[in-house]
């Protein structure tokens, strides 16, 4: 070995530790900046991209059914609260939790005393058993005092505390993931026994004058739900300006997606967004040919 070949090889191995170790400090970093909050909630947070750390809990108590399907929490059970950092001891959250009829009143009282704003209240689903509803929430202030009030809320209702960490999951969940994703043009990821898929809006997102992550909720969400023979049920929900509301809601009805809602999650949001919740249940690869096409009417990113 040359002695230039060999201060090469030093020289990468430096770089790969110091990169390593610089990945390290950084994820240390995070945990420790918001080690205050995941002690409130009792258990860690999914780290996005953003600087964004996400609580996630799914109903997994409840037993929900639409057109004779049993829907997966991944689907569209998912209540969450989602933590950025603007400052020392100051961040804004957002998040969405699903309630049963009788939870709303409550949950909604107990957010607003402990001051989360309520920016929406409304359903996702159309026609599902039990009858779910669906409050968005946020804020800007004290994180710790919004986990608390979260925490508490959550504490009204049956939802069941998450224990543990992650577990690795296949891939191969009863349809063609590869399929699906190259058809989409995109990376999905698999949950829950659920292939997602993330879309985030291409221009810059404000709320209340501050720059919002799109991993705070603000994009377009994909779920498929694999239910045999190589198809899947859909929901989610787009994320559109007002002039593509026409163009996504044409795409999806011209090709027998069932739209079951249109509303907006924010109350000062810049651009205006507004929400478009769907579902169907046909062949996967098909179904994803008809979002991808609805998705394009889109300014999200590519």
């Amino acid at each position: 070995m040359s002695s230039l070949v060999a201060v090469i090889l030093v020289l990468v191995s430096l770089h790969t530790t110091s990169l390593a170790q610089t990945i390290g400090d950084q994820k240390a970093a995070t945990a420790g900046k918001w080690k205050s909050v995941e002690d409130v909630f009792g258990f860690p947070p999914a780290n996005l991209p953003g600087d964004v750390v996400r609580f996630n809990m799914p109903r997994k108590d409840l037993h929900v059914t639409l057109a004779g399907t049993k829907i997966k929490p991944g689907l569209a059970l998912g209540s969450w609260a989602a933590f950025h950092s603007v400052g020392d001891n100051d961040a804004m959250v957002m998040g969405d939790l699903v309630l049963t009829e009788d939870e709303v009143a409550p949950v909604m009282k107990a957010l607003q005393d402990g001051g989360v704003e309520i920016t929406a209240l409304h359903n996702h689903l159309v026609g599902e058993s039990p009858k779910l509803m669906y409050v968005h929430m946020g804020g800007h202030g004290d994180p710790v005092k919004f986990a608390k009030t979260i925490k508490h809320a959550v504490g009204l209702t049956k939802t069941p505390i998450p224990q543990g960490g992650s577990t690795k999951e296949s891939a191969d969940i009863g349809f063609d993931v590869a399929a699906v994703e190259n058809t989409m043009g995109r990376k999905g990821n698999v949950s829950g026994g659920v292939l997602h898929f993330n879309v985030p809006r291409g221009e810059k997102l404000t709320e209340g004058g501050m720059e919002t992550p799109p991993s705070m909720g603000a994009g377009t969400a994909f779920n498929f739900q694999p239910t045999g023979n190589g198809r899947a049920a859909i929901a989610g929900d787009f994320a559109m300006t007002g002039n593509e509301v026409g163009l996504v809601l044409k795409v999806l009805q011209d090709n027998g997606v069932q739209v079951m809602a249109l509303h907006s999650h924010a109350l000062d949001d810049v651009p205006r967004l507004f929400y478009m919740h769907f579902w169907a249940n046909d062949d996967a690869v098909s179904l994803a040919k008809i979002l991808r096409a609805a998705i394009d009417k889109t300014n999200s990113a590519k």
